[in-house]
């Protein structure tokens, strides 16, 4: 059973979440009004460190909460939006590819991080592999988490090196795939139409 930890809300945690989200609309904010790539990584850097930094701690000191996790995936939206929107400013290249990877991590990606909420002693999505592992690995396992946030923005980069427009086109694409078919599993699920698969970690 999930115990709730009011005093954690303000905690070590997600004072970090909070901490990297300012910094790196900050730094996006900056790299909006200047046009500077060197910004614009050091935004996306402060955003996935800080991501990594603040899971890291709250599993450490046993302090991770429901409304934690809730809280940091407000706080990647956020991140994801503005980083994206001087991205798209500096370069107007990038606008396709990342609208497409907004849609995606907006809604669709949102809706699912959203879902442990449905199972009470589900505490983030980082446990839902107790839930179905099937869903957990095509999203929430160490390399889904890296490809969700990173795969386009990496993508657009080798692109401009390579020439390769088509390059982010697909790797977004592909991130719409994972995620419409994460979902009809989860809606099957949630209807009794398909069993879960737990897994045990």
């Amino acid at each position: 059973m999930v115990v709730h930890k009011p005093g954690l809300l303000l905690g070590l945690p997600n004072r970090i979440t909070l901490a990297r989200t300012v910094l790196a609309m900050l730094i996006a904010t900056v790299a909006f009004a200047t046009g500077d790539l060197a910004w614009l990584i050091a935004g996306y850097a402060a955003y996935w460190i800080g991501d990594i930094a603040d899971g890291a701690v709250a599993r450490h000191r046993d302090e991770e909460t429901i409304a934690g996790a809730v809280f940091d995936i407000v706080c990647d939206r956020a991140c994801c939006f503005l980083l994206a929107a001087a991205f798209m400013a500096t370069y107007p290249t990038v606008i396709g590819p990342l609208a497409i990877f907004l849609i995606q991590f907006g809604v669709l990606d949102t809706m699912l991080s959203l879902a442990f909420l449905l199972w009470p002693d589900c505490i983030s999505p980082n446990y839902f592999y107790r839930i179905d592992r099937h869903i957990y690995r095509w999203n929430w396992s160490k390399v889904a988490k890296a490809l969700n946030t990173g795969a386009v923005v990496v993508s657009l980069l080798i692109a401009s090196f390579i020439d390769a427009a088509w390059l982010p086109y697909e790797v977004a694409l592909a991130g719409v795939v994972v995620k419409v078919v994460s979902l009809e599993r989860l809606v099957a699920i949630v209807r009794g139409r398909r069993p879960a698969v737990p897994a045990v970690k």
